[in-house]
Order: C-alpha cells, then structure tokens, then sequence
C-alpha cells in the first residue's frame, strides 16, 4: 500500500472519531424544581387547647386496653374518662420521654406530637367515668377491725392520718374525687381500685413520674407511711367514690363491671 493512501486511510479514521465525538455530545436537560418540603412538627411545639373531635380519632388506638369512652373493663388498665386534658397530655409526654416508664405506652407515644396529646386529652376528659362499688367487707382484726374496708378509706381520704403524717387526699384530689383540671391533680374518683392500690403501693417504694423539673416527688411522700391495709381501704372507697348528681345509670354501671369467675 502506497504511503499516500496510508495518510488518506489515517486521516478518515481521524475524521470519524471527531464525528462520533460530536455525535456523543449531549446538552443537559434543565433542573427540575425541588419537592415542596413540610417541615415536622418539633416535639417542643407549644401545643393550643385540645380539640375533643380531633381526639376521637387520635384515641382509638387507646380502646382495646383504655375502652372506647376511656372506661377500662379490665382493672389493671385506668379509667381515662374523665380525666382532665392537661393531665392526660403530661403523662403521655413523661411515656414519649422515658421519664415514666412503659414499655407498651412508649411505643403508643413516640408518635405522638404536643398537639395530639391535648386532643387525646380532650377527648377522654369529655367522657364520663363510670364508678365501681367500694367494698364494704368487714376488718376482722389489727388497728381497724371491726371497721369496713370502704369507712378506713374514706377516713384516710377526707382527714389523712396526722400521726403518721399522710394528708388527708381530698386537699388536692377533691371531696369528690374531681381533682383540679388546672393543676396537676388528677382525677381520681371511679378509679379501678386495683389500679390504684397498685400506683399507692410503687408511690410508697419510692416511685416518682418524671425527672428533674419534670419530677413530682409529692407522692412518693404522702404514700410513704400507708400500710397495705391502708392502702386496700384508700383505694376501694376511691373507686366508688362520685359526685351523686353525676352517678350513672345501673345499665351503665353493669357494662362496665368486669366479668366475673
């Protein structure tokens, strides 16, 4: 092959790579516009008052332990209906925290923002409890006998036990058992009394909800000196404790007994 034609070959070889090169060149397309972003809700978001309508929807997840109109079958569960907004709202954000501890209550509130917290408050404080019957056995020895279980706790209730330093728990909680909606006393008449034995017992060993600022030790304190005797009394005469303008029909009160046997 003629050194000529070996130039001419190189040079259209050299004109075809500059032609697929060309070829190859591809203009950028023009960049799309961002997604719109919302942006979350922090958890420190002051919450407004809570929206009981709101609440219905947000609390249904609460029915299968709490009961649909927050009055609990089973009495190792609380009664919530009722209970006030604020005070359902803080507890959930001790659950959320870790500062009460839960394990099955944590996992409920972790998803839960300030707001839904009020609205879940709301609703069950919109709810009306329905009270048990206070037990009415007699005492058969020891400090009370002779002395129904029910008239040692509504003693205890109304004039605590100045000897042994208990206060008397209608000073905060009320004569009622209404608590005060805008402090952090709860309500507490119609509680299960197995739920509340069980809360009196932890608060005398030492149990307090909430950790520095968040801290109340007030329980700890008054529940210190209970015997358990006295702590069965309290917390019977709780549970049939009401205000008898608001007591429930017996229909009402039959359903929301727990199965016996």
């Amino acid at each position: 092959m003629k050194f000529s034609r070996i130039l001419g070959v190189a040079a259209l070889l050299a004109a075809g790579s500059t032609l697929a090169q060309e070829a190859a060149t591809v203009t950028p397309a023009p960049e799309a516009e961002a997604a719109p972003v919302a942006t979350l809700e922090a958890d420190n978001t002051p919450a407004t008052w809570g929206d009981a309508q709101a609440g219905a929807g947000k609390a249904a997840a609460c029915a299968a332990c709490h009961g649909l109109d927050g009055n609990s079958a089973d009495p190792q569960y609380p009664k919530l209906a009722g209970q006030h907004e604020r005070y359902i709202a803080r507890q959930l954000a001790l659950y959320k925290s870790g500062e009460r501890n839960n394990a099955i209550m944590l996992g409920f509130a972790s998803t839960l923002s300030a707001q839904d917290m009020r609205d879940i408050g709301a609703y069950f404080a919109s709810q009306k409890v329905v009270p048990g019957v206070a037990d009415d056995t007699v005492i058969a020895s020891g400090p009370n006998a002779d002395r129904k279980f029910f008239e040692v706790g509504q003693r205890l209730y109304r004039y605590g036990n100045p000897d042994q330093g208990v206060p008397a728990c209608q000073a905060c909680h009320g004569p009622d058992g209404r608590g005060n909606p805008g402090s952090a006393w709860p309500q507490l008449g119609g509680q299960h009394a197995g739920y509340t034995a069980n809360a009196l017992t932890a608060f005398r060993d030492g149990m307090v909800w909430g950790k520095d600022a968040n801290a109340n030790a007030l329980m700890a304190g008054v529940a210190g000196n209970l015997t358990d005797e006295e702590i069965q009394a309290l917390a019977t005469y709780i549970e049939g404790l009401h205000n008898v303008a608001d007591a429930p029909a017996a229909e009402a009160v039959a359903d929301a007994a727990p199965p016996q046997g």
